[in-house]
């Protein structure tokens, strides 16, 4: 069985939702037989600590979340043969470490007001995607990113289409997944899961799903 790390420390803004996407993993683990343990504490970055897990999970973790010694951990755990997810604002985790620039893929910017608009499809073949609509329609926090993660090799599963909100900055193709591989580390990230509410949603927690096979190498 497989064991996942969820870690969900944030220095800028803790989300509510979090509570609500620790539940959700656990409960996707329940039904498709891997196990779950979440955290805040940056101690458990430690070599003994992190040795159990198949995967690590920063969901909504924000700024400085590890110490030196919890980075050289998380480093050497995950380039182990460990994969690694980030969910909604670890794009913004860890911003004086240019490992982390390339684990992420991009990083945030900013974004606009909430709003609800359309999500695209970018790519149908993946396990976080295949069981999604074409299009469809989300309310999020719309992530604008300072670099687009195509251009070091990033596969984009998810993009918004901005001439449906107010406030996007990236044009045609604004991505907001994808999946990529660092350093042999494979990673998968989600610029989604802003509100309580995303977590209960069957759409969503198959996007996550298939989010965790990938980094497991399911």
């Amino acid at each position: 069985m497989s064991r996942i790390l969820v870690y969900s420390r944030n220095l800028s803004f803790w989300h509510p939702s979090v509570v609500d996407g620790v539940r959700a993993l656990r409960e996707l683990g329940a039904e498709h037989d891997f196990t779950v343990d979440a955290t805040e504490e940056p101690a458990v970055f430690r070599p003994e600590t992190l040795r159990p897990y198949d995967a690590v999970v920063f969901l909504s973790t924000g700024l400085d979340v590890l110490d030196e010694a919890g980075r050289d951990a998380l480093r050497a755990h995950l380039t182990d043969g460990h994969g690694w997810m980030g969910v909604h604002s670890a794009s913004a985790s860890e911003p004086g470490w240019p490992w982390y620039d390339g684990l992420i893929g991009a990083r945030f910017e900013g974004h606009p007001a909430i709003q609800r608009t359309t999500v695209e499809v970018a790519d149908p073949s993946h396990p976080a995607t295949a069981h999604l609509p074409a299009r469809w329609e989300w309310t999020d926090e719309w992530y604008n990113f300072r670099s687009d993660p195509r251009a070091c090799g990033a596969r984009v599963l998810l993009t918004v289409d901005e001439t449906g909100y107010e406030g996007g900055t990236m044009g045609p193709g604004h991505p907001l997944a994808w999946t990529g591989e660092h350093d042999g580390v494979p990673t998968f990230y989600t610029a989604l899961g802003h509100a309580p509410e995303a977590y209960a949603d069957p759409a969503f927690r198959g996007h996550l799903l298939g989010g965790l096979r990938h980094v497991l190498g399911g």
